[in-house]
Formats: structure tokens, sequence, C-alpha cells
């Protein structure tokens, strides 16, 4: 079934703004032609075709995918990775773009969701397989994979009762989509309830769990950390991180922070913005608090008197979280806020705190509550002062990353399950 008409003349109206919007981000020249030309054709050179396509949104919808990524290149399969934001796309690279896979790999934007750019998007590119990550449903990208008779499906899917209730408002785009995914493969019951309500075939849709406990740290990073360890005579310092983090959550998480900053100079705050647009912001609020700081985009060492680290670089969150003793993770304080991935710290065993408004990450966060596993906090104060009670409680410790490290056991076996799926397409 074709996509609707108001849709593809909604996309018309709204291209000029997009444009805009690209145009008014882009660091450079160079990198606005670089996304217009990912964007809106004639796209960049192909490498291989015939590729395992996994469309990934972001960062987090990309280190989701990422085993499944790194075992089909293990097996000297072809990938392409799409992202839709420049963080998603930065991530991947430093995943995936270097050896022994610069022959195999490819990262580039996805392509405005217009019939035309789409289509010519498949016949250059002519992959052999559609990998959707998490919820990144786009009409005419499902409508022209099945055009061209290329499997498409959704994986690692998650689908929350608030996005439920919005899709549900346009079935003249929803129904279709669904109808054109091969296979459904939820990481629970909830969101194949949901998705099934909407209009996807129960017989298509199935409960595999979420490829994010199958998750493992690169062993570069691993390397990297003891390496700043030692060259930044880090051994004696207590590290913490706050990841991810979105306005106004640096200035409320430092200002409680800098008190106990003061009072322990071992302390180490590694501050890790989620959108690269924020640094200077960030940079501007550690200024204000006048904390001493140093930046990773100038290249600057950790300094025996440095209170705060600011991570202003891309690709990197393994490393802070290699190097840290506790962690916040963000996008859990601000408003309307939703959280983000909280088991790539636990994976390393840092133990994890995070704010309420965690929505976007419901069932896994409720599942570590449950078991005492990790802490949620209501406010930046008790953010700052959970923080301090892990990085000096090494009992407290000692229970929360038993009580994970059970959690993260039992939920394994959810990227085998995945892969038995895609292989049946390959």
């Amino acid at each position: 079934m074709a996509t609707p008409f108001w849709y593809n003349a909604a996309l018309t109206f709204i291209k000029p703004y997009y444009k805009w919007r690209i145009k008014k981000r882009a660091d450079n020249a160079e990198q606005l032609h670089q996304e217009s030309l990912e964007r809106f054709g004639p796209f960049q050179a192909v490498k291989n075709t015939q590729a395992i396509w996994f469309h990934a949104v972001s960062v987090g919808e990309t280190n989701a995918a990422q085993p499944l990524i790194e075992h089909y290149l293990k097996l000297g399969h072809p990938v392409l990775v799409t992202n839709t934001t420049k963080t998603g796309q930065a991530r991947a690279k430093s995943l995936f773009l270097k050896e022994p896979y610069l022959d195999l790999f490819q990262a580039v934007y996805l392509p405005a969701d217009q019939k035309h750019l789409v289509r010519n998007f498949f016949d250059k590119y002519q992959p052999k397989i559609l990998a959707l990550v998490e919820t990144e449903l786009w009409p005419n990208l499902i409508d022209q994979a099945n055009k061209q008779k290329i499997p498409c499906m959704l994986i690692n899917a998650r689908l929350s009762e608030k996005s439920a209730k919005g899709y549900g408002k346009v079935p003249s785009l929803t129904i279709p989509m669904l109808n054109g995914l091969q296979q459904l493969l939820a990481q629970d019951q909830a969101t194949k309830e949901r998705f099934i309500d909407l209009g996807m075939s129960a017989e298509h849709a199935q409960v595999v769990g979420s490829i994010k406990f199958d998750i493992s740290a690169p062993h570069s990073f691993l390397e990297q950390a003891e390496q700043l360890k030692e060259q930044w005579n880090l051994a004696s310092r207590k590290i913490i991180v706050l990841a991810s983090t979105h306005a106004p959550e640096e200035q409320n998480l430092l200002a409680a922070l800098k008190p106990y900053l003061q009072q322990y100079p071992e302390l180490l705050c590694i501050v890790v913005p989620r959108h690269p647009e924020r640094f200077e912001e960030v940079f501007d609020v550690c200024q204000n608090l006048q904390l001493v700081i140093q930046r990773r985009s100038l290249a600057e060492q950790i300094q025996p008197d440095t209170q705060v680290y600011l991570a202003d670089s891309m690709g990197e969150m393994w490393l802070w979280y290699a190097l840290s003793q506790a962690c916040y993770v963000g996008g859990s304080l601000n408003e309307p806020g939703g959280g983000h991935n909280i088991l790539e710290p636990l994976a390393l065993h840092v133990p994890t705190i995070l704010g309420k408004n965690y929505l976007n990450f419901q069932t896994i966060v409720d599942e570590f509550i449950h078991a005492e596993a990790i802490r949620v906090v209501q406010n930046a104060e008790e953010a700052a002062e959970a923080l301090i009670q892990l990085v000096f409680d090494s009992e407290l410790v000692e229970l929360l990353n038993f009580n994970a490290d059970r959690i993260m056991q039992a939920n394994k076996g959810s990227l085998e399950k995945h892969i038995h799926v895609i292989d049946q397409y390959l």
C-alpha cells in the first residue's frame, strides 16, 4: 500500500525548514556539504552492495545494535549503518570505521523520507536486508523496501504507551508501515501487545528481550582507560561521571556537587553532555560556578586540582565509564526527560543512579529498581548525595554491583535470538 498523499505533501512543505536546520547546526561548510549530500542525494560512493543495513536513529540505538553489527562484521558480511543524528553517526564511526572492518563498514545519514530519495538510495546501495532499530519507523523507507523486495524488520523493538497513542492517531500511516515489516522482535510483552493493537500481525511479532543486555565494552576503550589512569595520575582520584546530560542537569548537578568537590580534593567529575551543540554552554556553566575545569576537545589533561573534566568529544562514552567509580545517567532529571541507557555503566560494574523521569527505559529500569541494583533520585541534591556515598562506601557498591550483575546475566541471550531470525533472511 502506497504512503498517503498528505504525508508526502507535508514532507515537501517542510523540506526547506529541514535544510535550514541542517545548515544552522553544521560546524563548517565541509560538514554541511557531506550531510546535505547524504540526506538529499546524490549520496556517498558505495563501499559494498548487498550489505546488511541497520538504521539506528542516534547514540542509544547505535549502542543497542553494536553487538549485532560486530557479529556480522566478524563473519565478513558488509554492513551499512544509517543514522538520523550527528551524534549517532559519530558513535557508529567510532565503533567500526577502523581496522579490521574498514573495507566492510560504511556509515552515512539516512536520506530524507521522500519517495524519490529513498528509492534512489535503495537503487544505489542495494542492501540485502533492512533492520530498523527500536522504534525507528519511516513510511516511505518501509514502503520502498517492500517494493524492492528487501526484507524489512524492526529489531530490539520498544514502544512506550505514550508513543503508541501517537501512532494510533495516524492509522493511515501506521497500519501500512507495520504491515510492511516481515518481523517485529520486541524487547518485552508490553511492546509486542502495543504494536499488535496498532495493526501489526501477531504472527510476525515475538518477544526476544533486549540486545542491550548482551553488550560489552570494546577492548580498545578499556586499554585506553588504563593508559589515561597512568598518564594523568588518576589512581588516587574518586571519579564520578555525569553521562548524557541535558539542560539544566549540568547546572543543577554541578551546583549540588560543588561543596563536595571543595571538601574532597580527590573528587573529580567528568561531564559528558548528550548533544555536541551544548558543549560551550556546559563549559560556561562550569566557569560560572568557578570550578577548575579542563576540556577533552583541547587535548587538556586532568591535573591534580581539576574538579571538572568536560568530555566535549563524541563516541568516547565507554572510556569515561571505564574511568569512573560511580555515574549518573542523564536525561532523567530534566523535563519531560525520558532517560538514557543504564546498561553500559552496569556492564562495567559502575554503580549507577538516575533521575525519576526514565520513561524511555521503563521496563529495564524497573527491573533493576525492584532488585535494588540501582538508585533513583528525585532531584539534583539527592543525586549529588548518592554519588558521594557511592564513591566512599565500598560495601554499598559491592551490593549494588552484585544485584545488577545477577539481572544482567539472567537477561543475556537476546543477541542469539536476533541472529537466529536475521540469518533466515540472509
